[in-house]
């Protein structure tokens, strides 16, 4: 499985994955606001040159933030590539942990992470009705039929 960096593959190419996945490449989390076309990233693309999995994240200080990952073929450690290229990074920058910031509806990505060795760290009651404000298209209902309300912050110590 090849990984590529963000700056290998074209700009227009992860706008328009955005704008197909998630309808715009704008992230609106307790964080900051972030467009994710133009984070740092990594790629994984399939035979066709597709992207099939692409991670973004940012640094601040001595802690990295996995700010979107995708994975469109569910399954095959395309996800679990990504996010161990990131902690390899952050590894390398010397930081002290990686963290992600999800929604309360989002049990995929919870249990996904967790099995990867992230911990619940902090939930932000009411943190997506103020990223509405922002970002209005934020769905209200989300995964299985949960209200989308609430954000969870999840950690990884780097040794």
């Amino acid at each position: 499985m090849n990984i590529y960096t963000n700056e290998e593959i074209t700009k227009d190419k992860i706008a328009a994955f955005f704008k197909l996945h998630w309808g715009s490449s704008k992230m609106v989390i307790s964080s900051g606001i972030y467009d994710c076309s133009t984070l740092d990233g990594f790629i994984i693309l399939n035979e066709e040159d597709k992207i099939i999995g692409l991670i973004t994240y940012i640094f601040k200080e001595k802690e990295c933030e996995i700010i979107s990952l995708d994975s469109i073929e569910e399954g095959k450690g395309i996800g679990t590539h990504l996010v161990q290229a990131v902690e390899n990074l952050a590894i390398n920058r010397k930081c002290k942990l990686v963290k992600l910031i999800t929604t309360n509806d989002n049990l995929r990505a919870l249990k996904f992470y967790q099995k990867r060795g992230f911990i619940l760290s902090q939930i932000i009651n009411d943190a997506v009705e103020k990223a509405r404000k922002i970002k209005p298209e934020i769905p209200f209902i989300g995964n299985d039929g949960i209200p989308i309300r609430d954000e969870i912050e999840l950690i990884k110590v780097l040794n």
